[in-house]
């Protein structure tokens, strides 16, 4: 099975491949001729054995735990001819964006030309640019494309991967770490430097791109698990002194500043603010749905009787009654037995 490298081009673009296993294993930072989709291209080797199959199985394309295999393979060892012609291509870069922005500028396109790369083998040049809206750019590769003979594209990328590929140095003193080794930009956003208690002032949080720094994420997860031991900044908390006010916390040399209306503000350690806290009482249970009603219900009115329920004489008389008294006044009875007055007997004529 052929083992799985890691190549970087320029701008710490990268792809995978694959290398023959019975030839000599390719060290780190070898110089490869590798295909591309339109021709050859220079790149140097940044990852091999298990640590590269682990990163081509957590790209993006792959699906979680599946084991994918690069299509296609390295084609060579790079010659000293070969990195002699890489060098030369990338000293005449520079000149090539000097005539991209020309054409740029003369055609009034609002973009910033911020890269052009040539592939090894001059068939495809690749022209990087920002933008704060779409551009129609038609013409512009159809000029550069008869002017410079070769395959034209163009790519609009965001500042932060600009940085990326022009590299710098930070307020640090150091290399960029998108440009020497963070290979994945992810988002930063403003709650990073409010978790932290940093300014929140743009000049002071920003990188050479201008958006927030990336470095805000690496002590992220230690701040917010360290003030979990505090207590919450602007919290009255009850002590041996009595109700004091928690006005700031220091994570790193675990004090405490309160303030308290009578006796003023004092610095405390977490250990000893641990033994002076008092805590507070808790309050009572509020009483269930059903116990609440029970407790009103002499409040609400009582529930009607039940149909098959009597009626009490003062009420209401209910169809039955007034059924049987409208018979007793008819004399049937109430029920076709004998009449109730039958009265005086007639004598009958013989």
């Amino acid at each position: 099975m052929p083992a799985t490298v890691e190549v970087r081009f320029k701008g710490n673009r990268k792809d995978f491949y694959t290398w023959p296993t019975e030839q000599e294993p390719l060290r780190l930072w070898e110089p490869v001729v590798v295909p591309v989709e339109r021709g050859l291209d220079f790149a140097r080797v940044s990852s091999t054995g298990r640590a590269a199959e682990t990163k081509c199985s957590s790209c993006a394309g792959c699906a979680a735990g599946e084991v994918k295999i690069p299509k296609r393979a390295v084609l060579r060892r790079a010659t000293p001819d070969d990195v002699r012609i890489a060098n030369d291509i990338r000293r005449s870069e520079d000149e090539t964006r000097r005539t991209v922005m020309e054409r740029v500028r003369s055609r009034g396109l609002d973009m910033k030309v911020s890269d052009t790369e040539w592939q090894w083998d001059r068939k495809r040049l690749t022209v990087y640019f920002t933008a704060e809206q779409r551009i129609d750019f038609r013409d512009l590769v159809r000029d550069l494309a008869s002017s410079l003979h070769t395959r034209i594209e163009l790519r609009q990328i965001g500042a932060r991967d600009e940085s990326a590929r022009l590299g710098g140095v930070g307020r640090c003193g150091r290399e960029y770490c998108c440009s020497s080794w963070l290979t994945t930009l992810g988002p930063v956003s403003l709650a990073l430097a409010k978790d932290q208690h940093l300014s929140l002032n743009p000049s002071q949080i920003s990188g050479g791109c201008g958006r927030l720094l990336c470095c805000l994420k690496y002590e992220h997860e230690f701040y917010v698990a360290a003030r979990k031991r505090f207590p919450e900044e602007g919290r009255t908390i009850r002590t041996s002194r009595g109700a004091e006010k928690v006005v700031a916390v220091d994570i790193f040399r675990e004090r405490v500043f309160l303030r308290g209306e009578e006796q003023g503000a004092r610095f405390l350690t977490l250990a000893e603010l641990t033994q002076e806290l008092i805590a507070e009482p808790e309050p009572p249970p509020r009483p269930e749905p059903k116990a609440r009603e029970r407790k009103e219900g002499n409040a609400k009115e009582p529930e009607p009787a039940p149909a098959s329920a009597e009626v009490p004489e003062t009420g209401e008389p209910s169809k039955r009654r007034r059924r049987r008294r409208r018979r007793r006044g008819r004399g049937d009875g109430g029920g076709g037995g004998p009449p109730t007055n039958p009265g005086p007997d007639i004598p009958t004529a013989s």
